[in-house]
């Protein structure tokens, strides 16, 4: 084990098993500035959220994150884009197995949300999937392929069933209090 990845998994330890928990925003907050890929501005990261190798997360500016999320950073980068609404306890994964490898060998892919998309409540993101600006994920939904801007997904695996207004202009600026 190289220091680096030592340094790595210390700081993760740290982070998911210790800092998440700390009711302060600003104690939170202040670790997730050194600890993510990048870290925009007006962010809301609540607490007992968790993050598998944090420098491949980027988070853009004005982003909710609810309790209880799971960023999965191990191998490939998760990159979030401005005013974008994460729901309580959603999974964005970037790493699996390959079901057909007689060698259980890893298959993943990098994540990207654009801006303003929603991810409603324990919807799970698998690897490599790429949800576009405006869309909503819908609660408990499961992204097996692509997501089309502004489209509305929902199920298991997550499918079309409908369109959003494309006429998006807020900047979430929802600040959390002890969470």
């Amino acid at each position: 084990m190289t220091v680096r990845t030592l340094a790595g998994t210390f700081l993760s330890y740290c982070f998911n098993g210790i800092v998440t928990y700390v009711p302060s925003r600003t104690i939170r907050h202040g670790f997730l500035r050194l600890y993510l890929r990048a870290y925009g501005k007006k962010l809301d990261i609540q607490m007992r959220c968790r993050f598998l190798n944090a420098k491949r997360v980027s988070l853009g500016n004005n982003c909710v994150v609810n309790f209880g999320c799971l960023f999965d950073g191990r191998k490939y980068n998760i990159d979030i884009g401005d005013n974008v609404s994460i729901g309580p306890e959603a999974t964005i994964l970037t790493l699996g197995h390959d079901p057909q490898s007689p060698m259980f060998e890893d298959r993943g892919g990098s994540v990207i949300i654009e801006n303003r998309a929603w991810i409603a409540y324990r919807a799970i993101v698998l690897p490599g999937i790429r949800i576009g600006e405006g869309a909503i994920v819908a609660a408990g939904a499961v992204v097996t392929k692509d997501v089309m801007p502004f489209s509305i997904v929902a199920g298991n695996p997550a499918t079309k069933i409908g369109e959003r207004n494309r006429d998006l202009e807020y900047d979430l600026k929802f600040r959390s209090f002890l969470t």
